[in-house]
């Protein structure tokens, strides 16, 4: 919805709720009142009947008697038969004794019938609004009660009925006329509300214009907004923000130079030529397809010649300001370029130039077959990954299948086997009588199970199962790595960590540790543990290189094209020129206890944060990791 919508909506249902809350106020109000009305009719019959009671009763003798002189009294009769026409709503009047059976009642034919006792009016009259409503919308009937003496003791009572039928009836009218008021208030509150949102929402409707009007490229927009201290600041924050853009853009039209900056770090080759054929514009790419461009010249007529099909696409853009290419041709090196022109319009859709571009096919093939072998690697990495997770499985059962034969040859003991009767063998076996063997071959073989190169061969075969897992284990972990966890981050505190990792292992190799990370230094989207792991790695290799001590040295620094770098560097050994080239691979190590696994993860984390690694080694002088990270 809108909000204009949303505000007619509001203010609608609003003034709906509070209408109907006061109608459905005025509805109880209303039944209350009549109820009350009633029950003050009721108790001015109920208190006539007791005054005409009271005189009738003294004159009897007992309680049967009263009854009698009460039935039969024409003031108590006449005042029964009366009470239709003391109020709408009273239904009946009736004296009772104190079983509940009538001895008078305004309808004699009810006489000498027990009547049922009701709810009395008064609780009903003193409840709350929606039970009152409740109770009128029940239907049913209430009773005005007063209780009759005889001497100290009740003999009987009076009950004076009331019906909320005709109170029902008048609550529907009253409704039917507060449903009215509900549709009229809708209506008319509608109607207000569109007008008031209109009024209301003008300034917006002004800001967005002048925001389009900003999106468009006008410069120094100004607001219509109405008077008002509410607008006025508005109006002025605007105008200034229209200011400022008009600043910068004036600026940046002025100060080609990261345009430029952009255009030359291109592959593709691009050139930009006004109306009239002069150069305004060309990357270094470009430089090469201009036979002319060396001279120094800016007509296009004078740095292509005429056959030329660089310039002839340009002077048919140039007159048709329509798009011409793509056309193929090669350079003096051979390199097979694509050429297209543009059209260039400004904001007012004005012809003020063409775009000349050459694109490199060559790079372009490049890039496609890197795709390619890129595509191949996953694949071929999620293979060796299954294989690698199918190896494990038996490397596990034969762990456990070794590990119960070494059981069993360490719980073997020698056996003569007798050649008649079942006799156990070396490994806890028995043999039938038909399988069994000579006493001395039986002795012979047991000596054989217990012979210590037996057991030499099961822990062989046992180093070299676990040293296969841990192989298979360091693959799979290299295949597929943890899942990354980036969040910007600052390379200062994971070079602190590090620094205090590594630092006991140096300080009894006598390794001095050295770090320069400036804590202005822009963050860098990172996994904390993974790329701590992967700087750790590269500063306890460092130590290992320098077994007669030195200097470990840690450093950070920003650099050009939005870049952050990391030096990890040490004075050891050095790498050998032959093995530079081999260092990241998986398993290569020229240690004696080494996986060859270390510096391939370091790889493998660096590409998982789009970075690149750099290694420069000299032997005997010492060796520079260098990890390159964008910024955050």
């Amino acid at each position: 919805m809108s909000i204009k919508s949303r505000q007619v909506a509001g203010v609608t249902s609003l003034v709906v709720v509070i209408v109907a809350a006061l109608s459905a106020y005025h509805l109880a109000t209303l039944a209350r009142l009549s109820l009350q009305e009633s029950a003050s009719r009721g108790e001015l019959l109920r208190q006539a009947i007791f005054q005409r009671a009271r005189d009738v009763v003294p004159t009897t003798t007992d309680v049967a008697s009263a009854y009698v002189a009460l039935q039969k009294d024409g003031g108590i009769r006449s005042l029964l038969e009366s009470a239709a026409c003391c109020s709408e709503n009273v239904t009946y009047a009736a004296i009772v004794d104190r079983e509940g059976t009538a001895v008078a009642h305004s309808f004699p034919a009810y006489e000498h019938q027990r009547l049922a006792e009701q709810e009395d009016l008064q609780k009903i009259v003193d409840q709350d609004s929606i039970a009152l409503l409740r109770n009128v919308y029940s239907d049913r009937t209430f009773e005005v009660r007063q209780p009759l003496l005889f001497g100290d003791q009740e003999f009987g009572s009076i009950r004076i009925g009331i019906s909320t039928l005709l109170v029902k009836s008048q609550l529907q009218k009253a409704f039917k006329a507060a449903a009215q008021n509900v549709l009229i208030a809708l209506l008319v509150s509608s109607f207000v509300a569109i007008l008031l949102a209109q009024w209301m929402l003008r300034p917006i409707h002004v800001i967005q214009s002048g925001l389009s009007r900003l999106g468009r490229g006008e410069l120094d927009v100004r607001l219509d907004l109405p008077e008002g201290d509410e607008f006025k600041g508005l109006g002025t924050s605007f105008e200034a923000v229209s200011a400022q853009l008009s600043a910068s853009r004036a600026k940046a039209l002025s100060t080609p130079t990261e345009f430029e900056t952009v255009v030359e770090n291109l592959e593709d080759a691009v050139a930009l030529f006004n109306p009239d054929g002069d150069l305004i514009f060309c990357n270094p790419a470009m430089g090469s397809l201009l036979p002319g461009f060396s001279t120094g010249s800016r007509r296009l007529s004078e740095i292509a010649p005429e056959d030329n099909e660089l310039r002839q696409l340009v002077e048919r853009t140039l007159a048709a300001h329509r798009p011409q290419g793509p056309v193929s041709v090669s350079n003096d090196q051979g390199e097979e370029r694509l050429l297209m022109t543009h059209p260039i319009d400004d904001a007012d859709d004005k012809f003020v130039g063409a775009m000349l571009v050459a694109r490199n096919l060559a790079y372009l093939n490049q890039v496609h077959s890197t795709l390619n072998y890129s595509r191949k690697l996953a694949a071929l990495g999620r293979l060796m990954a299954g294989v690698a997770h199918e190896v494990k499985n038996p490397l596990n059962a034969m762990t456990i299948h070794l590990e119960l034969l070494r059981q069993k040859l360490g719980k073997a003991q020698p056996v003569i086997v007798g050649a008649a009767s079942p006799q156990a063998d070396a490994r806890g076996f028995r043999l039938q009588a038909e399988d069994s063997l000579p006493a001395q071959a039986g002795h012979q073989m047991a000596q054989g199970l217990m012979d210590n190169n037996v057991t030499k061969h099961v822990d062989i075969i046992g180093k070299e199962i676990q040293r296969l897992d841990q192989v298979v284990g360091g693959f799979l972990k290299f295949a597929r790595p943890d899942e990354l966890k980036l969040q910007p981050i600052h390379l200062t505190s994971i070079i602190s960590d590090v620094t205090t990792t590594v630092a006991p292992e140096a300080e009894q190799m006598r390794i001095s540790i050295k770090s320069e990370c400036p804590r202005e230094l822009p963050e860098i989207n990172a996994d904390p543990a993974m790329l701590g792991q992967a700087i750790l790695n590269l500063a306890l290799n460092g130590c290992q290189a320098m077994p007669n001590g030195g200097t470990l040295k840690l450093s950070c620094r920003s650099t050009s094209r939005n870049r952050v770098e990391v030096d990890v560097e040490d004075t050891g050994v050095g790498i050998p020129p032959e093995h530079l080239q081999k260092i990241f691979d998986l398993y290569f190590t020229t240690k004696e206890k080494g996986s060859g696994i270390g510096l391939s993860m370091v790889y493998r984390i660096v590409q998982l944060h789009d970075g690149e690694v750099e290694v420069q080694s000299t032997p005997g002088v010492g060796t520079r990791f260098r990890l390159i990270f964008p910024q955050a």
